[in-house]
């Protein structure tokens, strides 16, 4: 086989791959904006509401203690008990569902858990969150402002040199690092290991969350941050690698802008010290161009 032939076959294929790669990259951003508009997705909340103890009367009125942004003046009361339990006491005259049931009867509300309880009037909705020690309304509604003005999304081109097989070193037992979110509540979070790897001179260890599925989760800035992406993180997923395996894959091209980067009403957490990156990250999302 001549040394022409055998180029030509190594240069078809590092042509296939670099297809193959950029398709996957628009298929991933596909699929990113499609999550990001659902009628429950980011760009849904309208409003972040502390709970105080006893009885918080919730409505659109501005004699509400809570004051929502969407819905009837008097929705229903919601009440916090000393010991943590919340009560839901519908306004006779409002039309609400507790987990898609209409009622007007009182209702416990379960706080933030794999289904926690979800109250719905309108194209709204609300459900109870906490954060540290607080407890919050998170509150949603599909026709908000945010969703059907999204902006779309903007890139750096895609760059496979920014597909980095890092070193993956796992910590046993699994550390507890205290991450603080962007309304300054700081909390333990399980980190399983650091990704190691070398770009322009500079060694870095970056700590992932372990959230309990299939990805590690990365928050991360870097020096693109304020001018070309957005100034408080950006969010990179990578599969978890399994016992026993020595490198992670960090594909920087999907590094995606934090909820906070569309609502305000979002509670992101801001990066440790580690994953402050002394570089400029020029692939994945841009600054998000819309208003929240």
């Amino acid at each position: 086989m001549s040394p022409r032939f055998l180029l030509l076959a190594a240069l078809l294929t590092v042509r296939a791959f670099a297809d193959d790669y950029t398709r996957s990259i628009e298929d991933w951003r596909a699929a990113r904006v499609a999550r990001l508009t659902t009628p429950d997705g980011w760009l849904t909340l309208i409003g972040r509401h502390l709970l105080a103890p006893g009885t918080n009367t919730v409505g659109t009125a501005p004699d509400n203690s809570i004051k929502l942004a969407s819905g009837p003046p008097y929705l229903a009361t919601v009440t916090l008990a000393a010991d943590r339990k919340i009560t839901l006491q519908p306004n006779p005259s409002a039309l609400l569902e507790v987990d898609g049931v209409p009622t007007h009867h009182p209702a416990e509300l379960v706080v933030e858990s794999e289904k926690p309880t979800k109250v719905t009037f309108g194209t709204a909705s609300f459900y109870v969150m906490r954060r540290g020690e607080g407890l919050y309304l998170r509150v949603r509604d599909s026709a908000a402002a945010g969703r059907a003005h999204f902006a779309g999304l903007d890139y750096f081109p895609i760059d496979p040199a920014w597909r980095i097989e890092a070193a993956w070193v796992p910590f046993n037992p699994v550390r507890q690092v205290n991450i603080t979110n962007l309304i300054g509540v700081t909390e333990p979070a399980p980190v399983p290991g650091r990704a190691v790897f070398t770009h322009q001179g500079h060694t870095v260890e970056l700590l992932p969350i372990d959230e309990g599925g299939d990805d590690l989760f990365f928050v991360l800035t870097d020096l693109t941050a304020g001018e070309d992406t957005y100034e408080a993180s950006r969010f990179l997923y990578a599969p978890k690698p399994k016992a026993g395996e020595t490198k992670v894959v960090l594909d920087f091209n999907r590094m995606q802008n934090p909820p906070c980067a569309f609502t305000a009403f979002a509670t992101c957490p801001l990066p440790p010290k580690e994953n402050r990156l002394p570089f400029r990250v020029t692939a994945g999302e841009k600054k998000y161009r819309g208003n929240h």
